[in-house]
């Protein structure tokens, strides 16, 4: 293989692991949703609760839940900033791509995650069940814009035979 190539099928298996792990870390992130959603409680007094001004009530909203917050909802909330640096990773990996669908695919998921991550600062801070639906929401579209991106990358490592075998039918007599 030329240096050209190999350099092409690495950064190819880079952007694999990152929208793997992109994947892995949202199917986490809901199921720690879903317990915070059941099980806890936030308080309607902490700091950030209530702010006239959106930002600095987000912040100070996430900076309490991180550190003095519920266990569950602080491991959601960190799983949040984790997500957020995997969608970065992804997006730097995708703009050494050839194609445009693969940076696209990262940006949209990236927007997706910072929606959901926005809109979960906002649930936390003003208590709005369409907050948490919109964060829902676009949790399906950051996870599906990251499986489309593991299924094109898998295609550039040469795995284009595992998308297209299908099961033959066989005739009974």
């Amino acid at each position: 293989m030329t240096a050209a190539v190999t350099a092409r099928t690495s950064r190819a298996a880079r952007l694999l692991a990152v929208n793997v792990a992109a994947c892995v870390l949202l199917l986490i992130q809901y199921l720690l949703g879903m317990v915070v959603n059941v099980y806890v409680v936030l308080p309607g007094r902490h700091p950030g609760a209530g702010a006239r001004g959106y930002f600095t009530g987000a912040v100070s909203g996430l900076a309490w839940v991180i550190s003095d917050g519920p266990g569950w909802a602080a491991t959601h909330a960190a799983f949040g900033l984790a997500l957020a640096l995997a969608a970065l990773a992804s997006i730097a990996l995708a703009r050494r791509q050839d194609g445009r669908l693969a940076l696209a695919l990262s940006v949209l998921g990236a927007l997706a995650i910072v929606g959901a991550g926005f809109n979960g600062a906002s649930f936390l801070d003003y208590g709005h069940a369409f907050s948490s639906m919109i964060m829902a929401g676009l949790w399906a579209l950051a996870l599906a814009c990251y499986l489309a991106s593991v299924i094109l990358a898998a295609r550039r490592l040469g795995g284009r035979s595992l998308f297209r075998r299908g099961y033959r039918r066989t005739r009974r007599a």
